[in-house]
């Protein structure tokens, strides 16, 4: 199966996108398959990759606010490429103008939106939690939802990436087709990558002690993530109990947040980690992940960390909600900073062998992207084929 996924989210520089489009070639190229990916370009391009899988850069105009992303606008260098390709099924997960662009190009593949995001959650209910709650914020918003069902209509299959983004648009009155749940490379983590010394010396950072826990974020400095209300929390939690918070990320939000830890000597903010192995020691080595957003749909590094033996402190909203499962997690309100002290509270309580005991078990049924992967093959076979399956919720 050839499939071409036109995609504007996949930068020259990385990115979690890219990261989930390369492996994905990989294991496709494994399977006997094929992903070719269009992606804006600084120039016009092409670059294979070895193990199979083909990028074709289409040179774009810039993100005025970063240049290491592209927008599409002329349809004639994409529909060019997917008439040479002749793909089986071409992928879009961009709302804008790239939705357009595949649903008006007119070639024999399946015509697939693959959600990936929300935007009215990421943007719309955020900006305005303050001045109405998030029915009437979307009730507000639901122009964007019949956008979205003019050019979902020139589609074959809307798929988005698990149950809580289908649940989200399926509420707004579009019919998902499937949920594919995405996986991790579970090679990479496991409970055993454990470093007792390595856990000592990141507390020492906090100015604490080894008897302290260790509590670890891990994502972008933006205001989606929710990092203000997690700060805040530690601090509370802190006054009971030893504590400590490493914050791996950056981005628009990294001054904001420093200027609110200055004052924390146990909080501590770091710089992302992007050797794979060091960063699965680091995940092994907490003693919880702690995780703020209630907008993401789907918690990739909730299951990282699960596969790494680690518990979750998770809102009861958005994608790592779905992860959260009670033998190994605690939950709290959603933006809740004095929830969210008690869920840390009440982790730490537990007996610590039961709860190690339960993370190890859930580590080891952790999704694979390999297990995704193959999933979403066996789907668009059966679309293509029209075989029952194909309209069925996966």
């Amino acid at each position: 199966m050839r499939i071409v996924d036109v995609n504007e989210f996949y930068s020259p520089t990385g990115g979690g996108v890219r990261t989930y489009l390369d492996r994905k070639m990989g294991i496709l190229a494994d399977l006997g398959h094929e992903l070719i990916v269009i992606a804006p370009g600084y120039e016009d391009a092409v670059e294979e990759r070895p193990g199979g899988g083909v990028i074709h850069w289409v040179k774009a105009p810039r993100l005025p606010f970063d240049r290491s992303y592209g927008l599409f606008w002329d349809a004639a260098p994409i529909t060019r490429l997917l008439d040479a390709i002749d793909p089986d099924v071409v992928e879009v997960s961009s709302p804008w103008r790239p939705a357009w662009i595949v649903a008006e190009w007119q070639g024999r593949a399946l015509k697939v939106f693959f959600a990936h995001n929300d935007n009215m959650g990421a943007y719309a209910v955020r900006w305005l939690e303050g001045v109405a709650d998030t029915a009437t914020v979307e009730r507000w918003c639901a122009w964007y939802t019949r956008y979205m069902g003019r050019f979902l209509d020139r589609f074959d299959r809307f798929v988005t990436n698990g149950e809580e983004l289908a649940r989200r648009h399926e509420r707004r009155g579009l019919r998902v087709d499937a949920a594919m749940p995405l996986g991790i490379d579970r090679g990479y983590f496991s409970p055993d990558l454990r470093d007792e010394g390595l856990r000592a010396a990141l507390l020492a950072q906090c100015d604490l002690p080894p008897s302290a826990k260790l509590l670890l974020g891990v994502g972008r400095h933006h205001p989606e993530k929710r990092w203000p209300t997690i700060i805040d929390a530690v601090e509370r939690a802190g006054e009971r109990m030893p504590v400590g918070l490493v914050l791996l990320g950056q981005g628009v939000d990294h001054q904001k947040l420093a200027r609110q830890v200055a004052d924390s000597p146990h909080i501590r903010l770091f710089r992302p980690v992007y050797d794979r192995l060091r960063f699965a020691r680091i995940m092994a080595s907490a003693d919880a992940l702690i995780h703020g957003s209630d907008a993401e749909p789907f918690g990739l590094v909730a299951l990282e960390a699960v596969a790494s033996g680690l518990p979750l402190i998770v809102p009861d909203e958005g994608g790592a909600f779905d992860i959260a499962e009670a033998p190994f997690a605690e939950t709290y309100r959603a933006r809740d900073a004095r929830s969210c002290a008690a869920a840390i509270g009440r982790l730490f309580r537990r007996d610590p062998a039961i709860l190690r005991a339960a993370c190890r078990h859930a580590a080891v049924k952790v999704r694979t992207d390999q297990d995704h992967a193959a999933m979403l093959v066996d789907y668009y076979r059966a679309a293509i084929e029209g075989t029952p399956g194909a309209a069925l919720r996966a």
